[in-house]
């Protein structure tokens, strides 16, 4: 029963092969604001990110949110980070999506997360939430590679904890509160998640140092590292 929690999923999501619709995507965004603030996604940022920003003693910083999604966790680390002056930038490959990171008056590029158009240390921090976890092996070491590459300080990575528990708990919640689409996604992305063990690994594979991986509520997991 439990193998499959064993090693990670390859198989595709409906959201990274774009077998999907215009509303069923319109509905994805509302539920994922509804997953974000009831399973812990602005809470891990406001117990990491955005305390080091305000622990930094710093006027102003800047952050960019890599695979924004639609913005939401980007204006509610604003709210967080209201007595610092920051420049928040989401970057999105999905046109819908950095469409509805203008609506939210946050600058948006669209582009590659694996080739970012910005230069070395263009930013003071970046971060992605439950992004990791889409990619390969191979693609997700190269995206800690280049979110460091562009940050001065700390780069931070909120995603999934490949576990049976929260696997089968999402499954029975979520076919009350979520369309099709959105539950067999969710269902699929824990497994192809990481273990603690894994996503450190990861984060040495791509060169980085002073790597800390920490379990938020929920069952999501934290890393913050730094370029050496």
């Amino acid at each position: 029963m439990f193998e499959q929690f064993k090693t990670r999923s390859y198989e595709l999501e409906r959201l990274d092969t774009g077998d999907y619709t215009p509303a069923e995507y319109r509905r994805w965004e509302k539920e994922m604001f509804f997953i974000h603030r009831f399973f812990g996604e602005i809470r891990a940022l406001r117990h990491s990110l955005a305390q080091d920003i305000c622990d930094s003693g710093s006027k102003r910083g800047s952050v960019l949110d890599v695979g924004a999604g639609s913005g939401e966790l980007l204006s509610q680390l604003a709210k967080t980070t209201l007595d610092i002056e920051t420049y928040f930038v989401g970057l999105e490959i999905d046109g819908m999506a950095a469409k509805s990171i203008k609506a939210r008056s946050i600058d948006a590029v669209q582009a590659d997360a694996l080739m970012l158009p910005f230069g070395d240390s263009s930013f003071d921090h970046s971060f992605c939430t439950l992004f990791l976890h889409h990619l390969s092996d191979e693609n997700a070491v190269q995206l800690l590679r280049e979110m460091a590459r562009v940050a001065r300080k700390r780069i931070y990575c909120i995603d999934l904890n490949r576990d049976p528990t929260s696997y089968y708990t999402y499954k029975i919640l979520g076919r009350i509160f979520l369309q099709k689409f959105t539950l067999e996604d969710g269902a699929l992305s824990i497994l192809r998640s990481f273990t603690i063990d894994e996503m450190a690994e990861l984060a040495m594979d791509a060169g980085l140092t002073d790597i800390k991986v920490e379990r938020s509520r929920l069952n999501r997991l934290i890393l913050s590292a730094r370029k050496k």
